[in-house]
């Protein structure tokens, strides 16, 4: 018992000593439209530290595809506008960096798995030329010798080496899927970003893409920054979580704290939105209302016209940060105890 215990006490310190690989702070982007300001992220304050895995959770328009595309510094400018905030990975404010600069960064230190992988993926190239493509770019290797690792990369998604001179098309979803990720990771990134990597597969794909997933980032060291709607996926990958709702983290810490002990409304609502296997009810609970236009969010907090505890100053006053241990809450509920 001695040992063991010394070996969880081991863990926890490599756990606590872990550098921070990407921070955000206070991150505004919008969306400027002929029909409208679209106020996609409003503030938003995030951390991962290397090895670690963040789920960011959130209904469909919360702002979650923006933050990732603004790690990576791909907003379309017009109509995208970053007004406010910074970026920080390993010590540098992505924001501020040159084209050159994060042309060397993206697919070499931070990758990103998009949610359709025919749309990241070039239908007149094959498979393995744009691997090779990839790790030529980035490493100082010859065509043979990037051929080979991009022969190995397969490998590891599990695609035979024979079909490295097919095209996407000629793969299924979930296969197209394999072959993102082994873009994605063939220059064994530090961060790499999955943006609802599993939406478009049926669920015995899903299950073996996942699984893939958690390999790869076991054996690259990677941290992770998964984006879904699904609590399912978070609870079988991440360490810690965040809740995003109208473009800002409402919520975030630990597994255990998101799943055991939240506290913002929105978080419990998303909770009693599920059905549950050991519990038998007549109907779920869900949450009232709708999700705010984002081209005209209401005064105070986002939340407040769904809220079923709302008080008077949640109309009028954004709350700031409740803390405890690693938990951060946006909520006035919360800071009037």
């Amino acid at each position: 018992m001695k040992g063991e215990t010394d070996l969880n006490y081991k863990n926890e310190q490599i756990i606590s000593e872990r550098e921070t690989l990407l921070k955000i702070n206070n991150l505004n982007v919008e969306y400027r439209t002929i029909e409208g300001v679209v106020h996609a992220v409003n503030g938003l304050n995030l951390m991962i530290q290397e090895g670690e895995s963040l789920g960011l959770v959130g209904e469909t328009g919360a702002g979650k595809t923006t933050t990732a595309l603004s790690i990576m510094q791909l907003i379309a400018n017009p109509p995208g506008v970053t007004t406010a905030g910074e970026v920080w990975y390993k010590g540098r404010d992505l924001i501020k960096l040159s084209d050159r600069e994060l042309q060397k960064l993206r697919g070499n230190q931070v990758s990103m798995i998009f949610q359709n992988p025919m749309a990241s993926l070039n239908p007149v190239h094959t498979v393995g030329d744009q691997i090779i493509e990839v790790l030529r770019r980035h490493q100082s290797l010859s065509k043979n010798q990037a051929r080979k690792k991009a022969s190995e990369m397969l490998n590891k998604v599990g695609i035979l080496e024979s079909r490295m001179n097919e095209f996407p098309y000629e793969f299924s979803g979930g296969m197209q899927q394999r072959v993102s990720i082994a873009i994605a990771l063939a220059c064994q990134p530090k961060l790499l970003i999955a943006d609802e990597p599993t939406t478009a597969l049926d669920v015995t794909i899903q299950a073996q893409v996942l699984e893939l997933m958690k390999e790869l980032k076991k054996d690259f060291d990677s941290s992770l920054l998964l984006i879904t709607h699904d609590f399912g996926l978070v609870a079988e990958v991440c360490d810690k979580v965040a809740v995003m709702y109208a473009g800002i983290a409402v919520e975030s810490g630990s597994l255990e704290d998101i799943f055991n002990r939240s506290k913002h409304p929105y978080t419990e609502g998303l909770f009693n939105s599920i059905p549950k296997i050991d519990e038998s009810v007549e109907r779920l609970i869900p949450i009232s209302g709708l999700s705010p236009d984002p081209k005209s969010l209401p005064p105070g907090c986002p939340f407040h016209p769904r809220c079923p505890y709302k008080m008077d100053i949640c109309e009028k006053e954004m709350p700031g940060e409740y803390i405890e241990g690693e938990q951060t809450v946006l909520c006035w509920r919360c800071l009037n105890g």
